[in-house]
């Protein structure tokens, strides 16, 4: 009888994590990129019922805090900070807080968290990675953020350590204080997807 020796040569893969730095200087993916402890995560497409609500909330949004000055809500904006760049789909930033360039126009670099911002649950999307991101943005001084569940016709709304649900058509859903002239039920928000 023979007896064979097998030898197994294990490589060993040493290449240092990406960094946020490395990161930030990667092309831009579309749909974009989001780089989370550590990981580059890519957003879903938004689809159809994604899309509407997403446009319609912002443009409500920027119809009453945009010319008095008091905020200005972006779609799809790359926010840095905190050891992580994230995309919320609306993100919401009072005026003396949007970063501005040499020239006096918006900067395209914002290194902070918004002050409100707004995520949209594509039925592709962990539903806890997408809260985690809101976690994030309120333990770095965001004041308040929405969830909003599609296929639920459902918004979650988180306030510091509080989560609140929202799913009756009569309820109004809560806005940070800056906001207090938006009012927005949910029947409103779930509105804008009829055609």
């Amino acid at each position: 009888m023979t007896n064979y020796v097998i030898t197994l040569h294990v490589m060993v893969h040493t290449s240092k994590p990406l960094t946020l730095e490395d990161f930030l200087k990667l092309p831009e993916t579309k749909p974009a990129s989001e780089y989370i402890d550590g990981k580059i995560i890519q957003k879903p497409m938004p689809l159809g019922k994604h899309s509407a609500i997403q446009g319609e909330c912002v443009t409500a949004i920027n119809a009453v805090v945009k010319a008095p000055r008091i905020a200005r809500a972006f779609l799809e904006l790359r926010c840095i900070f905190g050891g992580r760049s994230v995309v919320p789909d609306i993100a919401v930033f009072t005026w003396e807080r949007i970063p501005c360039d040499a020239n006096g126009e918006i900067a395209n670099i914002f290194l902070d968290a918004p002050d409100w911002t707004i995520k949209i649950l594509s039925p592709e999307q962990s539903q806890t990675k997408v809260i985690k991101n809101i976690l994030h943005c309120l333990k770095h001084s965001t004041q308040i953020g929405w969830l909003i569940d599609l296929e639920e016709q459902t918004a979650f709304v988180y306030i510091g350590e509080t989560v609140q649900l929202f799913d009756e058509p009569q309820q109004h859903l809560p806005v940070p204080a800056f906001a207090n002239q938006f009012t927005l039920t949910v029947a409103d928000l779930f509105g804008w997807l009829l055609k």
